[in-house]
């Protein structure tokens, strides 16, 4: 079978593979949909960054190179030995994180935290393939009207779960999401459905603002063309915003999240922060603003993701800007999202079975 294989920056190869086969407590899929993640891109243009490169993973052994791709949705073929609870004809998504469930973290459920933390696409071979093999508690069956296009859509979606619990934002709240790509948009779903009174967007690419209005943000701004702190603090009597939550992943966009912030409120990053950045923190501290980091999430913030897809609070097929086969998932994916025709692109998903 195809797969796309990372060796290291900019060396993502198409190649020729043997099929999986489950061993005892793995289920084999057949791969209908797998999302390209921002992590992803800044793995392929600045290096694998979690991917083992120098030493095998100490939970799975795996050394690169190792097939991408963890946002995906499937189909089972094949069950191994002792798998119980799943019949092939499945319809299902894969939650990629591996715990080990016996460090002290996992003990504590906190799994995203694993000492020994391994996943699909990273740690052991992903979904830019058309067959996968999973651990059997990796696999949740799709509900019932959920397509495998919006179940590509639970992995992503759980990171944002995760970071409203994270940012224990209160009904009520003024929220404001910074950045509207795939994470900003469900992030900013995940705070409306969680009962933020209102959701502003900041976003510079104009097909984004368009897209996060058509979701349900209360406004959409460009932080270019005003000074985005006084317009969100006249749409708001001067309270300005009780949680920020920075999508973004860049120095100027931790920059605009203390500026939109208001007194006593909170920060929420969750954009990927790759270089050091100055900041400010007189104003931080001053005003008694927090600042959280979320990463990931939990296996409970999965199902929740897929709860949320299923009756509708979260919508997420009109994020998808391109369906494209894994055939051109270099040029038409990866250098598309990076290049100048990424203002058109919002996601883009990979079909291995096309």
């Amino acid at each position: 079978m195809k797969a796309l294989r990372v060796y290291g920056k900019r060396d993502f190869r198409l190649e020729d593979v043997a099929e999986p086969s489950p061993r005892s407590g793995e289920v084999k899929v057949r791969v209908e949909y797998c999302g390209i993640c921002g992590s992803e891109l800044h793995d392929y243009v600045d290096g694998p960054s979690l991917l083992p490169v120098d030493k095998p993973h100490p939970q799975t052994g795996k050394l690169a190179p190792v097939i991408a791709g963890h946002e995906f949705s499937a189909r089972v073929v094949e069950l191994g030995a002792g798998v119980t609870g799943i019949t092939v004809g499945d319809r299902v998504v894969v939650r990629p994180t591996m715990p080990c469930y016996r460090c002290r973290y996992c003990r504590e459920g906190r799994y995203i935290q694993c000492a020994v933390l391994a996943s699909i696409g990273g740690a052991a071979d992903g979904a830019y393939a058309e067959y996968v093999v999973a651990r059997e508690d990796c696999i949740y069956r799709l509900p019932d009207g959920v397509s495998y296009e919006a179940g590509a859509y639970a992995e992503p979606l759980a990171c944002a779960v995760r970071a409203v619990r994270r940012s224990r934002m209160e009904p009520g709240a003024v929220v404001a999401v910074i950045g509207a790509g795939p994470i900003g948009l469900l992030t900013m779903q995940v705070a409306a459905a969680c009962g933020a009174r209102a959701v502003h967007v900041f976003e510079t690419m104009p097909p984004r603002r368009e897209l996060a209005l058509r979701l349900g943000a209360t406004t959409v701004t460009d932080p270019q063309a005003q000074e985005p702190g006084r317009h969100l603090a006249a749409l708001t009597e001067g309270r300005r915003a009780d949680v920020v939550f920075e999508c973004a992943g860049t120095g100027p966009g931790l920059q605009l999240a203390d500026t939109l912030c208001g007194r006593g409120g909170t920060i929420l990053e969750m954009g990927v922060q790759r270089a050091p950045i100055s900041f400010d923190f007189f104003a931080l501290f001053i005003r008694e603003k927090t600042i959280i980091t979320s990463q990931g999430y939990c296996n409970d913030e999965f199902e929740t993701a897929i709860a949320f897809i299923s009756s509708g609070k979260v919508r997420v097929e009109p994020m998808t800007s391109a369906r494209i086969a894994l055939e051109d998932v270099l040029d038409e994916g990866f250098e598309a999202l990076l290049g100048p025709r990424r203002s058109s692109h919002c996601k883009i998903l990979v079909s291995p079975a096309a």
